[in-house]
């Protein structure tokens, strides 16, 4: 009877060394790739972004008679982890959470725009996002969804993040 709680001891071993690397495939965490095999454009994405802050507002659907609220993203930097996966490096301020995580999210690209997509992402003590930002120039915009509640975010790129925390 000792081998068989062996044997399942082994499986569940298995079995739970590959859910733990899956998760970390998956969520992008780990090594980054090789800086020199970027594309020119990806590149320069990650070089804007480093040190960097989205700083901008955001709409809520069916409040469209109330102002836009300010909303800001302060990125160290964004680093590409996969063949579309990319991981940002930011510290996230949502209603009484104050937190720096590694973000990692889908990232396509429209010509020489880089737009991020995520779907149903969810971000501990903060929730469950979908979005979809795209990146040109100095500037952002794009759709958000956390629950039931939605909009429209859109500001500007702004360089040396960290000397305006």
């Amino acid at each position: 009877m000792r081998w068989p709680a062996q044997l399942a001891a082994a499986v569940v071993l298995m079995l739970a060394t590959f859910c733990a690397g899956w998760i970390v495939a998956r969520m992008g965490l780990g090594s980054a790739v090789d800086p020199a095999s970027l594309t020119d454009l990806e590149r320069q994405f990650a070089e804007r972004m480093r040190d960097a802050a989205l700083v901008g507002q955001f709409t809520i659907t069916g409040r469209e008679d109330r102002p836009a609220r300010p909303d800001r993203y302060n990125i160290s930097s964004v680093e590409k982890v996969g063949d579309d996966r990319w991981r940002f490096n930011t510290r996230i301020r949502y209603n009484d959470v104050d937190a720096t995580l590694p973000v990692t999210v889908t990232m396509v690209w429209a010509g020489d725009t880089p737009m991020v997509t995520l779907t149903n992402l969810t971000i501990p003590a903060m929730g469950t996002f979908t979005a979809r930002v795209m990146f040109y120039g100095d500037r952002y915009a794009g759709t958000w969804q956390h629950g039931e509640v939605g909009g429209h975010m859109f500001g500007q790129i702004e360089q040396s993040a960290a000397e305006r925390q």
